[in-house]
């Protein structure tokens, strides 16, 4: 039988790499790609799948992504992104707004465009990692509220536009995820800022969490579509009101 092949944006860290894990203990063939070579390398490695360098901005990289992948993808993981900074619409960083656009908005969009057609010869189904940050905006957030709020909107329009066609386009929201890079990157590598996100939360989710949803959705039969799957921890009732003990 011809391999399950499953393509995991942005693997190197935090939920692209756990899904690539937990897609390859399903049976799928993983192709992780993501811009550090050196980690996916030895992830494909560890589960046996393959690494393709690929910066998801780049057009040249997810041209080379999509021919490395083939005329048959069961799962597109389109996670690469990420968010940079927490500074108030007024004095925004807007160089950091342009690379968020880029990679979370942009670079998803790139991703399912050069897939779509090996998606919809294998009957496959897309998955993006957006955040309930895309559905409320919070102080500090408008950027990156902004870029998920971005995502919604394609994934709603592209199920519209594509319900013809048999392939299942999938949204995961997640809300707070104690994950190994993400806050890290957002308050510009400040170990102590970054681990303030998490103070008092006796268990946010982790990225193995969402990994879970993600093959949850992945192996569900072709004509279950999972429109829509916001996660939080029990302690986060709203992305504004967090029990921290």
């Amino acid at each position: 039988m011809t391999a399950r092949i499953a393509v995991v944006t942005g693997a190197s860290s935090g939920i692209g790499r756990a899904s690539a894990r937990r897609l390859a203990a399903e049976g799928f063939e993983v192709i992780c790609a993501a811009r550090r070579t050196d980690r996916i390398a030895e992830l494909a490695e560890e589960i046996g799948g393959r690494a393709v360098t690929c910066d998801v901005t780049s057009a040249a990289d997810v041209a080379a992504l999509a021919e490395a992948a083939g005329d048959r993808v069961d799962v597109l993981v389109a996670n690469a992104g990420g968010a940079l900074g927490t500074d108030p619409v007024a004095t925004a960083n807007l160089d950091d707004w342009r690379r968020m656009y880029d990679t979370n908005v942009i670079g998803a969009t790139a991703t399912i465009q050069a897939l779509l057609p090996a998606l919809i010869n294998a009957h496959g189904v897309v998955i993006t990692i957006g955040s309930t940050a895309g559905l409320v905006a919070y102080e500090g957030g408008g950027g990156y509220c902004g870029v998920k709020a971005a995502v919604h909107s394609m994934m709603q329009s592209l199920r519209l536009e594509i319900f013809d066609q048999p392939v299942r386009i999938c949204e995961i929201d997640p809300g707070m995820v104690k994950s190994d890079e993400f806050a890290l990157v957002r308050m510009g590598g400040d170990a102590a800022a970054a681990e303030k996100v998490y103070a008092g939360v006796a268990n946010p989710l982790t990225q193995d969490d969402i990994a879970d949803a993600v093959a949850w959705i992945a192996t569900r039969a072709e004509y279950v579509n999972v429109d829509q799957l916001v996660i939080r921890p029990r302690a986060q009732a709203a992305n504004h009101k967090v029990f921290r003990q």
